[in-house]
């Protein structure tokens, strides 16, 4: 995986060492970004049209994936989760109802955008700053589209730093943000990647894109993970704790005040017992009723939400973890859509 993510910038290593002009190759990723960011334009604005000339809807969870892996820290593999997400969604074996009754076949609940080329890009020579920003402007395209709301299928935990700043610049303002998982993800800069998926919250809490940063599940966290913490006000609730905290954490009550809630859902916040296919497996996590019993009573406008960290590629014979992972993003949809 390393490999073929590091194609694109390889080869534009060789056309700068064969004196190939910098401004040819520049003009070049400047149409292919353009083309990436008008076909999301051009389908969010579709779904967009339909949903107003239907009428009746306030919100609707519209699906975008951004298939990035490369700030991984260990596996790359949840680059390839959002097709097998996808597919887990609407596989056969269930039916299109949420567990609180509204029916994803409705485009007035679901629709989708497609997916940003992460891949394509960086096959251009797309570095990571300019690739985080693309991810933004893909987000804020969505936005534009009344009522979409996006629900972002990733990718490693990196893509919440994009998203969340495009959701605060576009609201005007910083949200509250309900963070599951194993890990904190609030590294200064883990192995001096700035965008690292471990370092994700760090960028989010520098840029003031949130007022509060509940991290729930959490059970593998260093000193700086700690430190972070309280550098920047995260309210972090270990599982050492968990039965204590369960009461508080089933009954919150978010956004007054902001611009709304983002939630972001990383599948290893689930004991492996209920998701093994992810890359960093760390026992004693929550399960999934815990999970869903802290979705579904939650107050609050959730105005975007992600689910990351699926790795397929460690994911058992019968796609246990990916339809895992589509019950999540459903259980979010029905908490989105109004």
């Amino acid at each position: 995986m390393k490999n073929i993510g590091k194609m694109g910038i390889h080869y534009l290593q060789r056309l700068n060492a064969a004196n190939v002009p910098k401004d040819l190759i520049e003009k070049g990723q400047n149409r292919v970004i353009e083309a990436s960011l008008t076909l999301i334009r051009e389908r969010a604005k579709l779904k967009g049209e339909l949903l107003r000339a239907v009428g009746g809807v306030v919100a609707s969870s519209s699906l975008l994936g951004v298939p990035l892996g490369h700030n991984s820290s260990f596996l790359q593999g949840p680059a390839f989760a959002p097709p097998r997400i996808r597919e887990a969604i609407w596989c056969g074996s269930t039916n299109s109802t949420t567990e609180e009754g509204k029916e994803l076949n409705d485009p007035r609940v679901l629709t989708d955008v497609g997916d940003v080329p992460v891949q394509e890009l960086r096959d251009c020579g797309v570095d990571d700053d300019r690739l985080m920003n693309i991810i933004t402007e893909s987000v804020k395209l969505v936005m534009e589209e009344d009522p979409l709301r996006p629900l972002v299928l990733g990718g490693d935990h990196s893509i919440s730093f994009p998203v969340v700043r495009a959701v605060s610049e576009k609201l005007g303002g910083p949200v509250d943000i309900l963070h599951l998982d194993a890990h904190p993800d609030i590294y200064h800069a883990f192995e001096g990647n700035i965008y690292s998926h471990a370092s994700s919250f760090a960028r989010i809490m520098e840029g003031g894109y949130a007022r509060r940063l509940l991290q729930v599940g959490i059970r593998s966290i260093t000193k700086e993970g700690r430190e972070q913490g309280k550098k920047f006000g995260v309210e972090q609730y270990e599982m050492r704790t968990f039965s204590r905290d369960r009461q508080l954490l089933e009954n919150l009550k978010l956004g007054e005040g902001v611009k709304g809630v983002y939630i972001s859902v990383d599948v290893d916040c689930l004991d492996p017992a209920f998701a093994p296919g992810v890359s960093h497996i760390e026992p004693g996590g929550l399960s999934f009723r815990d999970v869903c019993n802290i979705l579904h009573n939650l107050k609050g406008d959730v105005v975007a939400a992600d689910v990351v960290e699926f790795n397929p590629q460690r994911d058992t014979v019968d796609g246990m973890t990916a339809m895992v992972a589509a019950k999540l993003v459903r259980e979010l949809t029905a908490k989105i859509s109004k």
